[in-house]
């Protein structure tokens, strides 16, 4: 049975125009999100069997494209605090016969236990929040990590000059460098930070992975 339990609150921003969120996308890739989402995906190098939890997963897209890659015997969730966007997430997977399991939560508690998965994905979410928001978010993905997991972050990069597409220069995402995070991940306790241009519409990765086990 889906968990209707409502989300905790947020002091992020939360998105609930579900259907316009999945046509913004189209737009941000000019029409080529199955080939963002691949994109993404082999930046996490995931393997068969391997757990995955996507935070701000909006309408699952990219969890699906995971589940694809870590098979039957693989694990993915996601998380959202909208709960239209998670309503949208069930309905696609539904339809597209993909066992992802979507939950309403927000991404300063994520309703995982300590090292539960081997991968954490996100995508164009955390300049959705403010600095406290975004140190609890990132110190909780560092705890459902397992040892040795990966986390890779996809969001708007560079300064504010160098942004070209009119999606990186709207709003705040004008204002946000995704790698500005990059200390806060080491603070953490996250480690071998690495980052790069994605080479699409101004958006740059973020990779680092948790300690391995002693």
């Amino acid at each position: 049975m889906e968990d209707r339990k409502p989300a905790p609150a947020t002091t992020g921003q939360v998105i609930h125009w579900a259907f316009w969120y999945d046509w913004l996308i189209w737009a941000i890739t000019l029409g080529q999100e199955r080939a963002f989402r691949e994109k993404q995906i082999e930046l996490a190098h995931l393997a068969p069997g391997e757990s995955v939890l996507d935070v701000g997963c909006g309408t699952g897209s990219l969890a699906m494209v995971a589940k694809e890659r870590v098979g039957p015997t693989g694990k993915v969730s996601g998380i959202d605090a909208s709960p239209e966007m998670i309503s949208r997430a069930r309905k696609r997977a539904r339809k597209a016969g993909a066992a992802v399991s979507f939950e309403n939560a927000v991404v300063e508690a994520i309703p995982f236990p300590d090292a539960s998965f081997d991968v954490v994905v996100s995508t164009v979410m955390l300049h959705h929040l403010p600095g406290d928001a975004r140190h609890q978010c990132l110190s909780e993905i560092r705890r459902v990590l397992k040892p040795g997991g990966r986390l890779i972050i996809v969001d708007f990069g560079g300064s504010e000059k160098q942004k070209h597409s009119w999606t990186a220069r709207y709003h705040k995402h004008a204002h946000f460098d995704v790698r500005k995070v990059i200390p806060e991940l080491s603070e953490v306790g996250l480690r071998d930070v690495e980052s790069g241009e994605l080479g699409m519409r101004d958006l740059w990765f973020v990779r680092a992975s948790a300690p391995a086990a002693a």
